[in-house]
């Protein structure tokens, strides 16, 4: 549902996405965020959305979950997200608004990314979240995995935004993030492990996009599975594969491998402190161009589907 700017060129993808692992805990029925690690190869973070308590999953690649972390003293309210730092500091998105911005503030909870996977409460520090254009909803967390700065992107069929929070979140005050480019409809996002591009996608596509002077830069489409509710996205640890997952028990993560995959992280790389020109604007038109695979054929499949899909779930959406 996330449109690119006519002038871009299609990001390469070895083919269409497959399937990856499935989540087997019974705990995790509405499984709203991604996150690979880096401290333990082949696994991934995530949790719940609304409805359950503080706690967030490693689940490994086989789709065992192999510990359960809970945050102490944290009551939380919508999370949505998950993004892992250059500090090795995991951030957890209690961004969700289901009522269209009625929150005069929303929260990031911030927790250093155990060492040992095993059960266990950790402390985490809460910082305080406001949108410089007034509360709305929002899905997308992201932490530059270089300059460590966070940006949200906000779920709106029309007129959605990508915004910019300060270089560095403060736990005393209240951190005003603020809009710096016009994208779709965005239910999570996730920067390259080098921090030189972005992906944000929408429940049935994607957008690709290069991370230029603090802004992105509109970079084409990526392929995505056709899932109940996609929820969530990630980069693999090593830059070379797209991981996308979805609500529901037993939910499946499928991995979409790159032909032009993210280069390995390096010292110095990223674009902290750059003063750019905004991105183009990225609409909310359903069936973008998706790259890799499908032919028109498939194209127009998946366009009769997303067009009752779309009104199904945003009507469950609001119902929620």
């Amino acid at each position: 549902m996330l449109a690119i700017g006519p002038a871009a060129a299609p990001a390469t993808a070895a083919g269409l996405p497959r399937e990856a692992f499935t989540i087997g805990d019974p705990r995790i029925t509405e499984s709203s965020g991604l996150a690979a690690s880096r401290a333990h190869p082949g696994v991934y973070w995530t949790h719940n959305d609304s409805d359950d308590g503080p706690y967030v999953y490693a689940v490994d690649s086989s789709g065992r979950t192999v510990a359960t972390v809970t945050l102490r003293g944290i009551k939380p309210r919508d999370v949505e997200a998950i993004s892992l730092g250059p500090d090795g500091q995991l951030y957890l998105g209690d961004i969700g608004d289901n009522r269209d911005g009625t929150w005069p503030e929303v929260w990031i909870y911030r927790f250093a990314e155990p060492k040992d996977l095993h059960d266990q409460t950790v402390d985490a520090v809460r910082y305080r979240v406001k949108y410089e254009d007034g509360p709305r909803d929002a899905e997308a967390l992201m932490v530059h995995p270089v300059t460590g700065r966070a940006y949200i992107a906000s779920k709106k069929q029309n007129g959605g935004k990508l915004y910019q929070g300060p270089a560095e979140l403060s736990a005393t005050g209240v951190n005003t993030f603020r809009p710096i480019a016009d994208v779709g409809w965005v239910t999570d996002g996730t920067f390259a492990p080098d921090g030189t591009r972005l992906v944000l996608r929408g429940y049935f596509s994607a957008a690709a996009y290069r991370w230029q002077d603090d802004r992105p830069q509109a970079d084409g489409s990526v392929n995505v599975p056709l899932q109940r509710q996609g929820e969530s996205v990630t980069y693999s640890a090593d830059g070379k594969a797209l991981l996308f997952g979805s609500e529901g028990k037993g939910s499946t993560v499928w991995r979409e491998q790159l032909d032009d995959p993210a280069p390995a992280p390096t010292a110095g790389a990223g674009t902290a402190g750059g003063t750019g020109s905004p991105a183009p604007a990225a609409g909310a038109a359903a069936g973008s161009t998706s790259s890799g695979g499908g032919g028109a054929g498939g194209s127009a499949v998946v366009a009769v589907l997303v067009v009752g899909a779309v009104v199904l779930l945003l009507r469950r959406r609001k119902s929620g």
